[in-house]
């Protein structure tokens, strides 16, 4: 009997669960470790922070679905792995021998970089439910009394489809209430131009994401190294294309939203030989650590290098659909490795984004994520919007029943007309 163990529960860990539970054997035990005991679904997290949603709307009680499919699920943090012994540790002193070890842990937010960054300095942040629902109490007092919004993300930021969604999202909001008149907005972003996306651009990404912020009467900077938030002031230095400095802003604001850069998680970065520098997991084309055969990685917390050298360090995003190729990928390879067979499924490293801009949107596709591309795709309109509504019901329906894999190819796809990216 195998004991497979999966750290993090949320978009890559509790599907991942779910498919090793439909792969392997009764036999076999599965076992799922999350920090909280809710999944969350982290694409809602721009509607909850301007009221459109509460949490309890976008999150789902991990227990009864888990023990229905025969999965034994902890709520508590992991401490501590100790890879070479195929142990996790846990925060209440639990230890579990584990015999495959798949990561899905998501990253660790690292708002210290930047002075004054974060719900604890003087932005805001809807990287978690926490985080969007602080946001939102911070967004109701903006509102009594608004003023400027900037809106954006850091250097180092791999994520930039949530920043392009807030501002827009606002923006929408903003005009319901008729507060528009009332907020100028500026969107600071490491990108080196508007829609790069951590992609190198999808398509025509720049000039759909330009025309859409100057509809909104959004201005913009790019190459923005932000240096540190202060109560009603984020300082930015703005750098040429050749990374030297062009311009220093200090840009008031009443309200603020900056996604920081990610970083592996304490428990995952302090594995010897497990990760890069920045505490991701390095993994080979089977989504295997190079260093540890018995651990497998899967979405955000992987190591991936950036698209390209930009003046102002962006990181690669990594999107659902990918992590749903990733979960795929490492089901098969687990099963085939306990069964003594070749471990040798691969992922499709393709990206899909539905971006949601509140009375709109954009969906862009780019096969493979790194340049050059088999297919580029970028269209806007209403449908998209409507598309990720639906989505997001969709999704949160298939994790109370226990099936998740595979939903973008099912779903998403087929709305946007693409029957498949294979």
């Amino acid at each position: 009997m195998a004991t497979v163990v999966v750290l993090g529960a949320g978009l890559g860990g509790v599907p991942m669960a779910y498919e090793l539970r439909k792969k392997l054997g009764s036999e076999h035990k599965v076992l799922l470790v999350g920090a909280t005991p809710y999944f969350e679904f982290t694409p809602s997290n721009p509607w909850i922070a301007v009221g459109w949603r509460t949490r309890e709307q976008t999150r789902v009680d991990l227990k009864r679905p888990l023990d229905r499919k025969g999965v034994e699920f902890i709520a508590e943090n992991a401490i501590a792995i100790d890879a070479p012994g195929r142990k996790l540790t846990l925060a209440g002193g639990r230890v579990i021998d584990y015999d495959y070890l798949v990561i899905s842990t998501g990253p660790k937010l690292a708002f210290e970089e930047i002075p004054g960054l974060g719900p604890d300095g003087h932005t805001q942040s809807i990287c978690t439910h926490a985080h969007a629902q602080q946001a939102w109490e911070a967004y109701e007092r903006f509102l009594a009394d608004p003023g400027p919004v900037i809106i954006g993300a850091a250097p180092a930021a791999s994520c930039f489809g949530p920043a392009y969604e807030f501002a827009t999202i606002v923006d929408a909001d903003l005009r319901k209430r008729r507060l528009r008149d009332k907020v100028p907005m500026t969107y600071v972003t490491s990108e080196p131009y508007i829609g790069h996306l951590g992609l190198g651009g999808v398509g025509d990404s720049k000039g759909l994401m330009e025309s859409e912020l100057r509809q909104r009467h959004i201005k913009w900077i790019t190459n923005a190294k932000i240096t540190g938030a202060e109560a009603g002031s984020l300082k930015v230095e703005e750098l040429d294309d050749d990374g030297k400095l062009r311009k220093q802003h200090e840009l008031p604001f009443k309200y603020a939203m900056i996604l920081p850069a990610f970083k592996g998680v304490d428990a995952v970065a302090a594995v010897p030989e497990l990760c890069n520098p920045r505490g991701f997991v390095i993994v080979d084309e089977h989504q295997r650590s190079k260093k540890f055969p018995s651990i497998f990685s899967a979405g955000v917390c992987i190591a991936i290098p950036p698209v390209e050298p930009t003046p102002v360090p962006t990181g690669a995003p990594k999107t659902g659909f990918m992590i749903e190729s990733m979960v795929s990928a490492i089901g098969e390879n687990i099963a085939a490795d306990i069964a003594g067979r070749p471990a040798d499924a691969k992922a499709t490293w393709n990206a899909l984004c539905l971006a949601d801009f509140g009375d709109s949107g954009a969906a862009f596709v780019a096969m493979p994520q790194i340049p050059p591309r088999n297919l580029t795709w970028a269209k806007e309109g209403y449908w998209v919007h409507l598309a990720k509504i639906a989505f997001e019901k969709y999704f949160l329906r298939k994790v109370r029943v226990g099936s998740i894999t595979p939903v973008y190819e099912k779903y998403v796809l087929r709305m946007m007309g693409l029957h498949s990216l294979k």
